[in-house]
């Protein structure tokens, strides 16, 4: 009874290991309530799980979602990057344009970056030196939430510790 309600394009793919190798099952995960990507809400801070690559077709949606968090009342805005392999200038303008609305808005923007091509094209732009880079989420929650100027420098961190922590 199923079988006959499937379209004659879809019978040859009863199964798993009959897909094609650009079947995604997790697409149906990235447009739950509606959003593009996938938002963790924890308390007034947002990590937002980025696609694999970020280039002049999904920047602009990237950037609605980032703002779209803000807009939502995040105090914290995390940009995991943890998998993504690929950031054009159109992905770096998208982070650059949601952080200055972040600061407009006495919000901050954090970014997880894992990968050593997108480090690399941070690095080249500068927007490494601009904005915070974690390797991981967790480093990235780990620190103050508020205005920038109420994070704590790394070389604060780093004096707290070298006097023994008296």
């Amino acid at each position: 009874m199923f079988a006959a309600r499937r379209s004659p394009g879809l019978a040859a793919l009863s199964g798993p290991e009959t897909r094609p190798p650009f079947f995604r099952t997790v697409r149906w995960w990235w447009y739950v309530s509606g959003e593009h990507y996938p938002v963790l809400w924890i308390g007034q801070a947002a990590v937002v799980t980025l696609p694999a690559e970020i280039d002049v077709t999904n920047a602009g949606t990237v950037q609605d979602e980032l703002l779209a968090a803000l807009n939502q009342g995040a105090i914290l805005v995390v940009a995991d990057m943890n998998t993504t392999d690929f950031c054009d200038s159109s992905g770096v303008s998208a982070l650059v344009r949601v952080f200055r609305q972040a600061i407009a808005s006495g919000s901050v923007l954090r970014l997880v970056v894992s990968t050593p091509s997108v480090q690399r094209v941070l690095s080249i732009t500068g927007v490494d030196r601009v904005m915070e880079v974690f390797p991981g989420v967790a480093a990235s929650l780990a620190g103050p939430f508020g205005r920038p100027d109420q994070v704590q420098p790394d070389s604060a961190i780093a004096t707290a510790d070298a006097d023994g922590g008296a």
